[in-house]
């Protein structure tokens, strides 16, 4: 493969990389690549510096040789962002697959075309997707309109049987146990049989300046369908 061919490797799409984390993808030792940029706009995001730059701070090929070093030493990619999926991620995972790591793709799901792509070519491993509110929420939100896209991917997973988790980060004063109970019923009908991860909102400097809320969930409240799993 010359991956020169495919893609520009001066190309400085890449915020940072965390160097090692035993957190992001269970069981693996990994590395954290966070890819500029975001076709979100979310409430609760405290990487706003991220999903706003428009150069980042490294170039592709730094990745690589980044990844010649710690082959063996590592066992899978994290790539998160902003989100990833705005970037050609194709020769990228081609590259790191090549290489010998696993690579576990965080997203909201908006590009599906691209996600079905890194998974019919078995670029991926793993996806934590994220399900960011309930339809009706979902604009306000995420500043977006495309929940619609969101749910073809979960679909696609779903269909497909990959390997994937669904999580969910909490605001009191954006999602009550109404909508969680509707998230949990949305991913029932279409056929989700894993796990609902919900991490709570980091009080830290936000878009819309959120502090931390002062409603408490119950979650005595909460639907007992699917298991919920609460993370940090």
């Amino acid at each position: 493969m010359n991956i020169n061919k495919e893609l520009n490797l001066s190309k400085k799409i890449i915020y940072d990389i965390t160097r090692f984390t035993t957190l992001d993808y269970k069981d693996n030792l990994s590395c954290i690549v966070w890819f500029i940029s975001c076709n979100m706009r979310c409430q609760y995001c405290y990487n706003s510096n991220i999903v706003l730059s428009k150069d980042g701070n490294y170039e592709i090929k730094d990745l690589f040789t980044f990844l010649e070093k710690r082959v063996g030493l590592l066992d899978a990619v994290v790539l998160s962002g902003g989100e990833a999926t705005m970037h050609n991620l194709e020769p990228i995972c081609k590259k790191i697959k090549a290489m010998g790591f696993k690579i576990k793709l965080d997203t909201n799901g908006l590009n599906t075309k691209l996600i079905k792509t890194l998974i019919d070519e078995n670029y991926i491993d793993y996806i934590a997707l994220d399900f960011k509110a309930t339809k009706e929420k979902f604009q306000d939100i995420t500043k977006t309109n495309q929940y619609n896209k969101f749910l073809d991917t979960l679909e696609f997973l779903i269909e497909k049987n990959f390997d994937f988790e669904v999580r969910t980060t909490l605001h009191e004063e954006l999602l009550d146990e109404n909508d969680i109970n509707k998230i949990v019923d949305t991913l029932i009908s279409k056929g989700y049989k894993n796990s609902l991860y919900i991490q709570n909102f980091l009080n830290v400097e936000n878009f819309a300046n959120l502090k931390e809320s002062k409603k408490v969930l119950n979650k005595d409240l909460l639907s007992k369908n699917l298991n919920i799993i609460w993370r940090n």
